[in-house]
């Protein structure tokens, strides 16, 4: 299959996505066009069987992040959010630099044994990150179908490494990139 060849997600019944949009906007470096969530949300809903879409990101006092979240609800996205952290990580002749910090990890795992209690079958990632390879284990162990998308160089190792009962697809497969 080539890099640009579209696939559509096969999907077993009752589907829960969960996006870790700041893992997603990190794919921006490797995209033709950074991952625009309105399109995702609209290919999402072109699936019958996906009846949750879940946006988690850091919210922040700026006006910009304000906005971008109002308009995420609006989309329809089922958005959980909370105060970013900004972490000083050098200080160079007196000027402090940060990052800005939220992981979501322990969030989307609560949403994840939420659908679990609620009858989902499919559980699809929108993020490569490694520390989600525990809770992708369970899933697999309790017989659900976990699907992966991620993109070039942002698939954990750890999440790589599991050879059975995940699917891994890369981002610029999906048909939302047209």
């Amino acid at each position: 299959m080539s890099d640009t060849s579209p696939q559509k997600l096969l999907l077993k019944g009752k589907t829960a996505v969960f996006i870790d949009y700041a893992n997603v906007y990190g794919w921006r470096d490797e995209l033709v066009k950074p991952v625009d969530p309105n399109k995702l949300y609209k290919y999402l809903k072109t699936y019958s069987q996906i009846e949750s879409i879940n946006f988690y990101y850091g919210s922040d006092s700026n006006p910009q992040s304000k906005n971008f979240l109002t308009q995420i609800k609006k989309i329809g996205y089922n958005l959980t959010t909370k105060p970013v952290k900004y972490i000083t990580i050098a200080n160079i002749r007196g000027k402090l630099i940060k990052i800005r910090k939220c992981d979501f990890d322990i969030e989307i795992c609560m949403s994840v044994y939420r659908s679990i209690e609620e009858n989902y079958q499919t559980f699809v990632f929108f993020t490569g990150d490694g520390d989600f390879e525990p809770i992708y284990r369970y899933l697999i162990e309790k017989k659900k179908q976990v699907l992966v998308v991620y993109e070039h160089g942002h698939l954990g190792r750890e999440i790589w490494n599991i050879k059975r009962g995940l699917f891994k697809t890369r981002f610029t497969f999906l048909q939302c990139q047209k």
